[in-house]
């Protein structure tokens, strides 16, 4: 589907960017398989300011800098900062969700970038989980999440809500990358059953467009602002798609509509013979 984005809103749409697994650095000039991943989010950010208008919210979700240094976590709120829109973050296996906290509040004077759990907008609730295990590359929501989520939607019982996290809770069909989904999805949907107002959910790490349903709420996978993998691959194998982004609109009825958006190129020379990442 093609942006709207690009058209005047309708009263009470919500506009939302999706960006992920960004993979930047403490060095502004380190490789990501051939691509220097802070050149290709400068691009999808000069993308969205380009090609989107009236955006209300930017979400994050993960895997935002790779070695999860304070310099890679303060430069990526830097360049957020010039996007006007608020910006949640949540992190990915590759962050250390402490180090990027902490690192937002120190520059949360100069950006509108932050960290939170359940946010209101309108008649949606945005609310955002932390499924990392420290150490660990696959997912897993502890008690405390699933409590954050359960309060959010009990507590909006009036407001239609988007389900914001980093691992896949669904398989993709991809054995290597389904190894890494989040391991607990069974308690994660029985909340969701109980509160008929989920209207979709969004994760990273999968590097990839997903796009499915179940019981009616979208599920809802998107590419990296850098390298993309392959779909339906049983190894590890990189797809020579450009990086992108997903976008949202979210309508005052619950409705979703969504697609991704694309640079014309990858920056630089990817190199498809590494083995992982």
């Amino acid at each position: 589907m093609t942006s709207p984005f690009c058209e005047p809103k309708e009263q009470g749409v919500l506009r939302v960017l999706q960006i992920s697994d960004c993979h930047l650095y403490a060095a502004a000039n380190r490789r990501l398989a051939g691509v220097v991943t802070e050149d290709s989010f400068e691009d999808i950010l000069t993308l969205a300011r380009s090609s989107f208008r009236d955006i209300d919210l930017i979400l994050a979700t993960g895997d935002l800098v790779h070695d999860a240094s304070q310099e890679g976590y303060t430069r990526m709120c830097k360049h957020l900062s010039v996007m006007g829109a608020p910006v949640y973050c949540l992190p990915g296996n590759h962050d250390i969700p402490m180090v990027m906290a902490e690192a937002i509040r120190g520059v949360v004077e100069q950006t509108r970038v932050t960290t939170p759990q359940v946010k209101r907008h309108h008649n949606w609730v945005v609310i955002m989980l932390d499924s990392t295990i420290p150490g660990r590359e696959g997912g897993h929501l502890d008690e405390l999440q699933l409590q954050i989520l359960e309060d959010g939607l009990t507590q909006h019982p009036d407001c239609h809500a988007l389900i914001c996290l980093h691992h896949h809770p669904v398989p993709i069909g991809s054995a290597w990358m389904d190894k890494m989904a989040l391991n607990n999805p069974d308690p994660f949907f029985r909340i969701l059953d109980r509160h008929p107002r989920v209207r979709g959910i969004i994760w990273g790490h999968i590097h990839q467009a997903f796009d499915a349903e179940r019981h009616g709420v979208k599920l809802l996978g998107c590419p990296s602002t850098c390298i993309q993998f392959t779909p339906k691959q049983d190894q590890f194998n990189l797809d020579q798609l450009p990086p992108g982004l997903r976008w949202l609109e979210l309508w005052p009825d619950g409705k979703i509509e969504t697609g991704i958006q694309r640079l014309n190129i990858t920056p630089g020379e990817l190199d498809l013979s590494v083995a992982g990442y």
